[in-house]
């Protein structure tokens, strides 16, 4: 951006002084100097005091939503968010550096109190979005919600309940917990291979720790230093809950697949980093549940089969 051809702007600019149309002041005794120091002061003061209120004003609900590409979709998953969230939930949106015009549509939407939008200028993956909205959230509960159209934004008010209620402090919502509508079995096996390994690595008891639908009591979250930036945010923010002893609750969510040709992101290729994050935050005891794990699963292959040929 050009600079301005006044010099007497220019150091305005500089000093956040503006001096346009102004005459030269009187000489001023110590007094005044004083006075006028005392008052610039105040003013700072109270300044600083504004933001800071603004900044920590809480949120009941925060809820991230990390977007890639999801032009189609994430004008329909805000608009569910406004109709079913309750009064006092902050969105905070969170583009990855989209290119079929995500980015450009967020930017022009009207600025609103509870709507916190961040652009990205280079594409880093869903996990650092994630941590990129934590940094940016105020709510007491903060959830995870997926800018398509997989999960219902209305099945994150039973995941976050629990939360509400003070019966857990981290809440996952399972695909697999009722009757699953997941029609891909290739993806439905590497979920539960994915899960029973993490289960090893961490000593806790869930059906579907590659959830989207994950909520957190906010102070909680905020303390956790997350480093993966693509999906190993699962099995690494899964480890670190287990780290300090916290056990993730579990409820139904409501789920409604699509195919790579509709937008889906996720490939083999994540299973496997998924695979060395597991072990990278893996915690005390893991070989002796993991013997145990195969163990049941060993167990139970005769009736696994024998359903399979009934």
């Amino acid at each position: 951006m050009s600079q301005p051809s006044n010099p007497t702007f220019s150091q305005s600019a500089a000093t956040g002084v503006d001096h346009r149309n102004t005459l030269p002041s009187p000489p001023q005794g110590p007094s005044d100097v004083i006075g006028r120091v005392e008052q610039t002061l105040t003013e700072v003061e109270h300044a600083c005091r504004a933001i800071g209120d603004e900044r920590n004003s809480a949120f009941g609900l925060s809820v991230i939503i990390p977007v890639f590409n999801e032009r189609q979709t994430l004008p329909k998953i805000l608009d569910r968010i406004d109709e079913v969230m309750p009064e006092g939930t902050q969105t905070v949106v969170v583009d990855d550096a989209s290119t079929d015009g995500t980015a450009q549509w967020l930017a022009a939407l009207p600025s609103r109190a509870d709507r916190t939008i961040l652009l990205r200028g280079r594409n880093h993956g869903k996990g650092s979005a994630v941590r990129m909205g934590m940094r940016h959230s105020r709510g007491e509960i903060v959830a995870i919600q997926d800018a398509d159209t997989e999960y219902d934004p209305i099945d994150l008010l039973d995941v976050i309940a629990p939360i509400q209620q003070g019966e857990a402090e981290v809440v996952y919502g399972s695909r697999y917990l009722e009757q699953s509508d997941d029609p891909s079995l290739f993806h439905r096996l590497g979920n539960w291979a994915l899960t029973a390994i993490s289960n090893c690595m961490t000593g806790q008891r869930l059906t579907d720790m590659e959830t989207c639908h994950k909520a957190f009591r906010g102070e909680l979250v905020r303390s956790i230093r997350i480093k993966e930036c693509r999906f190993g945010f699962e099995p690494e923010i899964t480890g670190k809950i287990a780290e300090r002893g916290i056990a993730i609750a579990e409820v139904p969510t409501g789920y409604l697949y699509r195919s790579y040709e509709e937008g889906k992101k996720i490939t083999w290729k994540d299973g496997i980093a998924a695979l060395a994050c597991m072990w990278r935050y893996r915690n005390a005891g893991w070989l002796w549940r993991a013997v145990a794990g195969a163990g049941r699963v060993l167990t139970r292959l005769p009736s696994l089969a024998r359903n399979k040929v009934a």
